[in-house]
């Protein structure tokens, strides 16, 4: 038997090298996915899933203040993972948002390539997955990321085709960020300004993603399962399809049971709300984390959504993060130790493609049970 030649990260540095990213591959003519694409079987979706009828909760903002802290604090303890309504963002700018990202993404190679870096200190980074080199198997998308707090960023830095929609979609955004942030505090019964005094509202990310079509979506994803890594997550997501959300489960809902796998359907209007590693930390489990994940598009048309992620905007050496000391008593003792945030981030991007950082990094054994970490 011949032995194989096949060099990944000889491939990946090649792909990588070309700034083209995956729609680069299909406006060359690509009829198959390079091999770097292909993922193990059992990471794949199995071949006779069929969706669940659960469904994500849905929250109507318009509900008065009581009702809202009770049901995002509901939606928060089980899921971690929820869409709502009357939201207050126009539905012309989240129109204008989605326009935005597929503006950008169908801009000439040699245009889009000026922005292509794997450098996570600028503020503007275009590239086909943010863990190319570390993941084991790449994913069928190609992504926009724009620092957009908490220091403002210059708006001459992004392309024009995308400057207004992306920047508008990012004030709105933080605005809902705040406004949430003051419901889950509220649900913790810590009082309502709590975790923005943590300044878990003041770091953004904006992050849009442009999945366009695969020839092959049986052997890669769009977006292998994961957690979200901040405090919270604000998702706009069009009409195409494919977000998948982990299932509660009796052994807590994150990670041990077995896997049940749900279709979060785009409602249109609405926006899907969920909560990260750092906001699971902070609330010491009492809210959860969701996995997620994005099936690859079998369709001829691009999917595309466009997220923030919100993170503490203090990132000193002196400011520490870890379980609200509130949440702590002899009966619920801290279940993680204190971190910065540059250790924090320095774990998330040595992650790869795995979940649950939190219990490898900063995790206290014997602090609760194996499902609460």
């Amino acid at each position: 038997m011949m032995a194989s030649t096949y060099d990944r990260a000889s491939e990946v540095k090649k792909f990588d090298d070309s700034k083209i990213g995956v729609k680069g591959l299909l406006d060359a003519g690509a009829t198959t996915i390079p091999r770097i694409f292909h993922h193990p079987s059992h990471n794949l979706p199995s071949k006779t899933h069929h969706p669940h009828q659960l469904s994500i909760p849905t929250i109507d903002l318009s509900l008065p203040h009581p009702t809202l802290v009770h049901l995002i604090r509901d939606a928060s303890r089980t899921w971690g993972f929820f869409s709502v309504t009357n939201h207050g963002i126009p539905q012309s700018v989240l129109d204008r948002s989605l326009s935005a990202v597929r503006s950008f993404n169908e801009l000439p190679a040699e245009t889009k390539s000026k922005y292509y870096s794997r450098d996570t200190t600028s503020d503007v980074i275009f590239n086909t997955n943010y863990d190319l080199h570390e993941s084991e198997a790449a994913t069928w998308r190609d992504t926009l990321q724009v620092k957009v707090g908490p220091v403002p960023l210059d708006p001459g830095r992004l392309p024009e085709v995308c400057r207004d929609g992306l920047l508008t979609w990012g004030a709105h955004v933080a605005g809902l960020g705040e406004r949430l942030m003051g419901l889950l505090s509220e649900g913790l019964g810590v009082g309502a300004e709590r975790l923005k005094g943590l300044t878990c509202h003041e770091g953004r990310n904006l992050v849009g993603h442009y999945y366009p079509y695969c020839p092959e979506p049986d052997l890669t994803m769009g977006l292998a399962g994961h957690t979200d890594g901040g405090v919270l997550t604000v998702l706009l997501q069009d009409h195409i399809g494919g977000l998948q959300v982990k299932a509660p489960t009796t052994d807590g809902g994150d990670g041990d049971g077995e896997e049940v796998w749900v279709d979060v359907r785009p409602v249109p209007g609405s926006l899907i709300i969920n909560l990260g590693d750092l906001m699971k930390i902070i609330s010491n489990n009492e809210y959860k984390c969701a996995k997620h994940r994005v099936l690859a598009n079998p369709y001829r048309e691009p999917r595309i959504s466009i997220a923030v992620f919100f993170t503490p905007g203090r990132k000193g050496e002196s400011d520490l993060y870890g379980p609200l000391p509130e949440l702590i008593s002899p009966d619920k003792p801290a279940l993680y130790r204190e971190f910065t945030m540059t250790e924090f981030i320095k774990a998330f991007y040595s992650k790869g493609s795995e979940s649950n950082i939190v219990v490898r990094h900063f995790g206290i054994r014997g602090g609760g049970s194996r499902n609460d970490l």
